[in-house]
């Protein structure tokens, strides 16, 4: 399974105040607030933060059907690796993002080798929903392929496995 999540920083730089009281407190854990406050830009790292929660929340929904978004709960681990961790109720996906100076991305997945089976997918192609899940069929195995879409701001995302 995948799911990404991609956040235009111009945008939340301009409509999300990060630093307002309570904030960081119901998304990160102290552990991870820390990591912001010790980090040579806080502003990326919150949203480095939030967007490894974010991906890895959309598996946890599909393979769960539960859709409660409690992001205190997603756990993310090993940020200064090329490919982290976050936990969520006992479930481990592995992350990946990419930081650019336009915008943070990242991809979730449950099996660590899935990163090197992504395809990005060109927004021109026909997306269809089935039981709610965005898929694009794929000619090699002449299949419904389930994708993960993401966007934000100026930036959208489609990848699949």
């Amino acid at each position: 399974m995948i799911g990404n999540d991609i956040v235009d920083l111009a945008l939340a730089r301009k409509e999300s105040n990060w630093q307002r009281k309570g904030f960081l407190d119901k998304i990160f854990t102290k552990e991870e607030q820390l990591l912001i406050f010790k980090s040579s830009n806080s502003e990326d790292m919150v949203w480095n933060l939030w967007s490894r929660k974010e991906a890895a929340y959309k598996i946890y929904n599909r393979q769960t059907q539960i859709r409660v978004y409690n992001p205190i709960q997603l756990v993310c681990s090993n940020t200064h690796l090329s490919i982290g961790k976050v936990i969520y109720n006992k479930h481990t996906y592995f992350v990946k993002t990419e930081i650019s100076d336009d915008y943070i991305h990242t991809i979730a997945v449950t099996k660590s080798e899935d990163f090197n089976k992504i395809i990005v997918i060109d927004n021109g192609i026909k997306v269809e929903k089935h039981n709610g899940i965005p898929s694009v069929y794929d000619e090699k195995s002449q299949n419904l392929k389930p994708i993960s879409i993401s966007h934000h701001g100026r930036f959208e995302m489609k990848v699949m496995i």
